[in-house]
């Protein structure tokens, strides 16, 4: 008896946008107007969703013109990370006007929460996550982690 209500309020705001939504397509495929378009589903393995311009996915390292990378080890990027998924080992680097580079960079992204805090925290603009990528799976953990090879494709 309770619960009654709420069903029919529930009907009534379904039924709704179904007609409000095949009046806007109507309207539309007949030269009515241009302007508003109704509700649209996307058919996702053929046909993907636009994303936003902020969206973050997955991590990518970036390199200089001379196809070095930009990263400097300087570990603000681990430091800055929530859940501690960043590992950078540093070493020399050939070039005296670079102080070091990372010999090993690993982002653990089964951890990772995509915050992009690692993003904020570079001073070099060494770390983005603008690949648009994210069909992010794997068969195990040892897959999930990226490393230097991983990142730089």
């Amino acid at each position: 008896r309770l619960y009654l209500f709420e069903v029919f309020k529930g009907l009534w705001l379904t039924s709704q946008h179904f007609f409000s939504n095949m009046i806007k397509h109507l309207a539309r495929q007949l030269g009515f107007t241009r302007i508003e378009k109704g509700a649209v589903t996307f058919q996702y393995p053929e046909e993907r969703r636009p994303f936003s311009p902020r969206y973050r996915s997955r991590h990518r390292l970036r390199t200089r013109e001379d196809g070095s990378l930009r990263c400097v080890a300087c570990m603000m990027c681990e430091t800055a990370c929530p859940p501690r998924c960043i590992y950078i080992v540093a070493g020399e680097h050939p070039d005296p006007n670079i102080e070091k580079f990372p010999t090993r960079f690993d982002i653990d992204l089964g951890v990772c929460v995509f915050c992009g805090f690692c993003v904020e925290a570079c001073p070099e603009d060494a770390i983005r996550m603008d690949t648009g990528i994210v069909e992010i799976a794997a068969y195990t953990r040892k897959e999930m982690i990226y490393h230097i090879e991983d990142l730089l494709k």
